[in-house]
């Protein structure tokens, strides 16, 4: 950590692992140790080559960078920080269970769109919706057999 300053623009996949720790360490201002002691209480999980070597991935800097906020300028303890962490894990599969369901909407009204068509162009007269406030709903009356004369 002394003197070198790493620059981590060249990743294009933010998730690929391509950090040794110290690199890591250095690029997210902390000591290895400490990148150790937060994969032992759970708080980063770096991906692992066939050697058993860590691998950070720029995700994993930008992760530790956000806990070192946390724990050095917000005063949290690591328990804080692991639950600040899984409500922002929380977070993030709730957006995109929301996108996935924004996308399953427009589809489905796609899909009725071109049935509400295909429905129009089947009947002679056109389907006109009427508003329900404004319709008056009526008992249907039976309808009675004529009398017969008892003659």
């Amino acid at each position: 950590m002394a003197g070198q300053t790493y620059e981590a623009t060249f990743v294009e996949d933010y998730d690929a692992p391509v950090y040794v720790i110290s690199i890591a360490a250095e690029l997210a201002d902390m000591h290895p140790q400490t990148l150790r002691a937060y994969e032992r209480k759970g708080l980063i999980d770096p991906s692992r080559t066939e050697g058993n070597t860590r691998r950070y991935s720029r995700r994993d800097v930008d992760k530790l960078k956000f806990i070192q906020r946390l724990t050095q300028e917000e005063g949290l303890n690591i328990a804080g920080v692991r639950a600040v962490l899984e409500m922002g894990q929380k977070l993030d599969n709730a957006r995109k269970r929301i996108g996935e369901l924004e996308d399953m909407v427009r589809h489905l009204a796609s899909r009725l769109e071109t049935d509400v068509e295909a429905a129009h162009k089947s009947h002679r007269f056109e389907i006109i919706p009427a508003p329900g406030r404004q319709m008056e709903v009526h008992e249907r009356l039976r309808r009675r057999p004529p009398k017969q004369n008892a003659s």
